[in-house]
């Protein structure tokens, strides 16, 4: 089940590895709705590390919840699952194959936390900050007949150039043309 209001969506799944692939691109898609296309690389890496954690270790079920939220400049990606153990970041051994999935998202990530849920389990998540929304900045356009050799000839400003002198001189010498 999808859910989405403004910009926050929901994913209710059993974290397979099958599903981890098709959450990927949910969150790939969502987030080009969005127009954080620059985010959508590692959202999906966090996400998959998340998922596949619920996937090795949860306990009693592997059913989850993938929430993402974009509010006040900072995609927040988490993960809620039914098992209450808090998850902690080790150092990994450098012979294994696995283990590195939270020092990785804390390696990208602006932040990440684990905080207890009860009962209900626990949640994981992690932030990106979005890129300045600054617009870049437009180039001026010519203005008309800038380009020409007509009587309105660009000369920039403090130019002492002899062409700048031909130009002012055209400009001068040509009477104005009644309409």
């Amino acid at each position: 089940m999808i859910s989405q209001a403004s910009r926050q969506c929901t994913v209710e799944l059993q974290a397979l590895p099958s599903r981890i692939g098709q959450v990927r691109r949910i969150v790939s898609a969502q987030l080009r709705y969005w127009n954080l296309d620059c985010l959508i690389e590692k959202a999906e890496l966090g996400v998959t590390e998340l998922l596949t954690n619920v996937h090795q270790h949860a306990q009693p079920d592997k059913v989850c919840t993938v929430e993402i939220e974009f509010m006040l400049g900072r995609l927040t990606v988490s993960v809620h699952d039914h098992d209450p153990r808090l998850p902690a970041a080790n150092a990994p051994d450098p012979l294994a194959t696995s283990g590195r999935g939270l020092a990785l998202i804390e390696a990208f990530s602006e932040s990440w936390g684990a905080s207890p849920r009860g009962d209900a389990g626990k949640v994981v998540w992690f932030t990106l900050p979005a890129p300045s929304t600054t617009p870049l900045p437009i180039p001026p356009l010519p203005v008309y007949g800038a380009a020409t050799s007509g009587p309105f000839g660009a000369v920039p400003f403090g130019d002492t150039s002899d062409a700048a002198d031909a130009v002012r001189e055209r400009a001068v010498a040509r009477p104005a043309v009644a309409g």
